[in-house]
């Protein structure tokens, strides 16, 4: 009886799933490294909340070890890495391997923008002695999570003449910040009865920015504007007029931190999708002499349908590949047809608290390793690329033979919802793509929160996928 159990449990072990290897078969060395790794996400987190920003990181990161400005008219070798930076809000970074492009080039794809509330073209008003933002939210998020909390104001100001000018209010410890103020309980007995979609309107985030008047004895008229302005004409040297040239906005103005009493899990704004970003950029920035030229790719605009010259469906990276491609001697759709892609995009781990939202069998989890999402999308597989078997074959061998934790995972129940990644732009490339990159709790929220040994997984996954021979 005892032989006839072994033989069950040996062909249990070979023919089934089992349980998830997860975090318990990692050693304490490979755990302490997840945390050294993070703390380098979190400084990139915290330094680049908006796209331009993450953008300018990357730039300063990538020339500290030798990477230098793509020049289509220069010749590169192996070993060789050049950057190009798409308007400011997008970038590609490149490793050149030993066979260049010939064979394809190996793309980790990923989006540095996150959901957040953009200021309209003409944004300042003066109501009732209070000086107010008029806002349109950017991306899909949850409204009433983005009131009576600190807001930062982050973006670029284009004045008449050309001149750029930068502009960053509410960061520092002491600085003041900005919110969108909320109703009291005393006075919500209607808003709590309505829909949740309705109980705060696009046109209520209104951002509080000021209160007191232009000091003067004259007896003008909308004071508290007037005087906002004056201090945004003394720092930034920029008038209304200015605003209609800008691209401003308010993200949450507080910090990343550990969370947990093991301090296993880093909560923090734009953990979608920068948790990948941060990871394939460093992946691009360790890899030396991959057999086939290795890109890393951090666009813009994923949050909004990819849209733009600087989203997934410009034809950037494209041109890019086929700039490669020239150096060759090959045509650059040949060169793209024989690509590989890891679209580097999150996925929703389950979380207990809401479980009906989910599908528990094939939901993600915290600390189980990067998630592979074979599609996305809704309904019926609307708007997704699905992978082949064969590239998820692919993909999984090669981790499994470099022992990094992975996990199968969908976003949430059938019919339930969905969503959608870069992965289908870059299948309309005749490009072999799959998602792959971390879960997060509290996806799209203000303060949202990952597992650090997963944020290292999705690492040692994009470097692995670049680094194979």
């Amino acid at each position: 009886m005892s032989e006839e159990k072994s033989k069950t449990a040996l062909l249990k072990e070979q023919l089934t799933m089992g349980e998830p290897k997860g975090i318990k078969s990692l050693s304490a060395e490979e755990i302490q490294k997840a945390d050294e790794f993070c703390e380098g996400y979190k400084t990139f987190l915290n330094a680049s909340p908006v796209e331009r920003e993450a953008v300018k990181y990357s730039v300063a990161a990538a020339q500290k070890v030798g990477f230098v400005e793509y020049d289509p008219n220069a010749q590169y070798k192996c070993g060789d890495k050049v950057y190009l930076v798409n308007r400011g809000k997008a970038i590609a970074l490149a490793v050149i391997g030993k066979d260049g492009v010939k064979n394809g080039a190996r793309l980790a794809i990923a989006h540095i923008d996150s959901p957040r509330i953009d200021l309209k073209p003409n944004p300042l008003y003066e109501a009732n002695n209070l000086a107010l933002f008029k806002t349109h939210y950017y991306g899909g998020l949850k409204k009433y999570q983005w009131t009576a909390i600190p807001l930062t104001l982050h973006g670029t100001v284009v004045k008449l003449g050309g001149e750029t000018v930068d502009i960053c209010w509410g960061d520092e410890e002491n600085e003041s910040c900005f919110c969108v103020t909320d109703l009291l309980p005393h006075l919500a007995q209607e808003q709590v009865t309505k829909p949740m979609s309705k109980a705060f309107t696009g046109e209520d985030l209104n951002v509080l920015v000021g209160s007191r008047p232009f000091d003067t004895e004259d007896k003008e008229s909308e004071l508290v504007k007037l005087n906002v302005l004056k201090i945004l004409n003394d720092k930034y040297g920029i008038t209304e007029n200015d605003f209609l040239s800008a691209e401003l906005c308010l993200v949450p103005s507080f910090k990343t931190k550990d969370i947990g009493f093991d301090s296993s899990m880093i909560g923090g704004y734009g953990h979608d999708d920068k948790v990948c970003a941060y990871p394939a950029l460093m992946a691009a920035i360790d890899v030396e002499n991959p057999q086939q030229t290795c890109v890393t790719y951090l666009t813009d605009k994923e949050e909004i349908g990819s849209d733009g010259n600087t989203g997934m469906q410009s034809d950037f990276l494209r041109y890019f590949i086929y700039d490669l491609a020239k150096q060759d001697g090959v045509e650059g759709y040949r060169a793209l047809s024989k690509s590989i892609c890891l679209s580097a995009d999150v996925n929703a781990a389950f979380d207990p608290t809401y479980a009906s939202a989910y599908e528990a069998k094939n939901s993600s989890y915290i600390n189980n390793g990067v998630v592979i999402s074979k599609y996305t999308g809704h309904g019926g597989k609307y708007d997704t690329s699905d992978a082949s078997a064969e590239f998820m074959g692919k993909i999984r061998t090669m981790l499994e033979n470099n022992k990094v934790l992975w996990q199968i995972g969908e976003l949430g129940r059938v019919d339930l919802g969905g969503g959608g990644t870069i992965a289908k732009y870059v299948a309309n490339m005749n490009v072999d793509v799959v998602d792959l990159g971390v879960p997060v709790l509290s996806m799209h929220a203000p303060f949202e929160i990952v597992s650090k040994t997963d944020v290292y997984m999705a690492y040692r996954a994009f470097f692995v996928f670049f680094d194979e021979k």
